[in-house]
C-alpha cells in the first residue's frame, strides 16, 4: 500500500512538473529533422497562393505558411510549397505528404470527422458567388436557369451550386475541370456561361482575365466558406502551433504591432505586449517553441493586416475590402483568444 501511494505521489509530481510544457509530437519532430515545413497550397490563385514571374511564392495562404515556419524555425523561408488540386489536397495531408494544408479550404463537419482532419483558426472568411460576363446583362443569380457552370470537382463549391439550383428549381449543366488554371481558361474562352467559386477566388480569376472589365460578380452570395489551414487528427502539439500562429497574426494587429515597429515594441511596458513578444517568458515553452516565436512571425511576415493588404487588399488587383475579415472591434470576425 505504501509503495502504491508513493507511485501515485510520484506520478502526480510528474504531471505537475510537466503541466504547461509541450511534449514534442510526431509532426514537429519530423519537421525539425527535415529542416523545413512542407505546405500544400493551391498554386494558381492570384493573391492567395501562386508563384510570381520570378518563381517566388506569394499570397495570403503562402504568408500563413511562412508564418508557421517563422514560429518553428525563426526563419520564414524554411518552407517548401507543394501545389495541389482540390481533389489531391486532403489525401495528400492524410498520407503525410505535407505537414499542413494552406489552400483556401473550407471547414466542414465531414472533413473534421470522417476525413480525420483538424481546421485551425480561420484566416479568411468567404462565401460562394458567381462571375459572369457583363454582356449577359444579369442582375441576380436567380436568372441563371439553364446556364452552363464551370466548377472545380471535390469541393464544397460543387455541392453548394447543386444545392442552389435545386433549391431554386432551376436547371444547370456543370463543366467540371480539376485544375484551377484550366477552369479559368475554359470560362474566359466561353466554354461555360458562368464561373462559380468563393468570391475571393472569383476576384482573383477576374484580376488575371484578358479583359477584367468585361466581367462582374453577381451580388448574391450563396454559402458560408470559413477558410483555414488544416492539419491531421492525432497530433495536438502541431495543431496548437499552427492554430496559435494564425491567432498571433490576428493578435499582433489588435495590439498594433507590425513588422516596422515590433523591435520598438520589445520595450513596451504593456504586459500583454510583453507576454506576446516573449519579453515575459512562458508562452513559447507551452508550444514547444522559442519564446520569441510570435516576435519572429511579426518581424519576418507581418501582422494579419499587413498580409491581407499586400496580397488581396483594396490597393491590389483583387481590391477586396476587409468586410468579415476585419477585426472584431471593427465589425468583423477576426478575433484571437487571449495570449496568457
Amino acid at each position: 500500500m505504501k509503495l502504491f501511494k508513493l507511485c501515485v505521489v510520484a506520478f502526480a509530481v510528474v504531471l505537475i512538473a510537466t503541466a504547461g510544457v509541450a511534449v514534442a509530437g510526431e509532426t514537429l519532430n519530423a519537421v525539425k529533422a527535415r529542416g523545413e515545413i512542407i505546405a500544400g497550397v493551391n498554386g494558381s490563385v492570384f493573391g492567395f497562393s501562386m508563384p510570381d514571374e520570378k518563381g517566388t511564392w506569394r499570397g495570403l495562404d503562402v504568408d500563413t505558411a511562412r508564418a508557421i515556419a517563422a514560429a518553428v524555425f525563426g526563419d520564414a523561408d524554411k518552407v517548401k510549397f507543394v501545389p495541389l488540386t482540390a481533389v489531391q489536397r486532403l489525401p495528400a495531408l492524410q498520407a503525410k505528404e505535407i505537414d499542413v494544408l494552406c489552400r483556401n479550404t473550407t471547414q466542414t463537419l465531414t472533413r473534421e470527422t470522417a476525413n480525420g482532419l483538424n481546421f485551425v483558426q480561420v484566416n479568411f472568411y468567404d462565401g460562394q458567388g458567381f462571375l459572369v460576363p457583363k454582356k449577359l446583362n444579369l442582375k441576380s443569380a436567380k436568372e441563371l436557369d439553364g446556364a452552363t457552370v464551370c466548377v472545380l470537382p471535390g469541393t464544397t463549391t460543387e455541392l453548394n451550386v447543386a444545392d442552389f439550383f435545386r433549391a431554386n428549381d432551376m436547371k444547370w449543366k456543370p463543366v467540371v475541370i480539376e485544375q484551377t488554371a484550366e477552369l479559368s481558361k475554359a470560362f474566359f474562352a466561353g466554354r461555360c456561361d458562368i464561373l462559380t467559386s468563393d468570391v475571393s477566388q472569383l476576384a482573383a480569376h477576374r484580376a488575371v482575365a484578358p479583359n477584367p472589365a468585361d466581367y462582374m460578380l453577381l451580388p448574391m452570395v450563396i454559402s458560408k466558406e470559413p477558410l483555414a489551414p488544416v492539419v491531421r487528427h492525432g497530433d495536438d502539439q502541431w495543431y496548437d502551433i499552427v492554430n496559435w500562429t494564425v491567432m498571433a497574426l490576428i493578435q499582433a494587429e489588435e495590439l498594433r504591432i507590425n513588422s516596422n515597429n515590433v523591435q520598438i515594441q520589445l520595450k513596451s511596458k504593456n504586459p500583454r505586449v510583453q507576454r506576446f513578444l516573449g519579453v515575459i517568458p512562458g508562452l513559447g515553452k507551452s508550444l514547444g517553441l522559442d519564446d520569441k516565436w510570435a516576435y519572429n512571425i511579426v518581424k519576418q511576415v507581418g501582422n494579419y493586416s499587413e498580409i491581407y493588404e499586400r496580397n488581396v487588399g483594396q490597393n491590389t488587383a483583387l481590391g477586396l475590402p476587409r468586410a468579415l475579415n476585419a477585426q472584431w472591434y471593427e465589425g468583423g470576425l477576426m478575433y484571437a483568444a487571449p495570449f496568457r
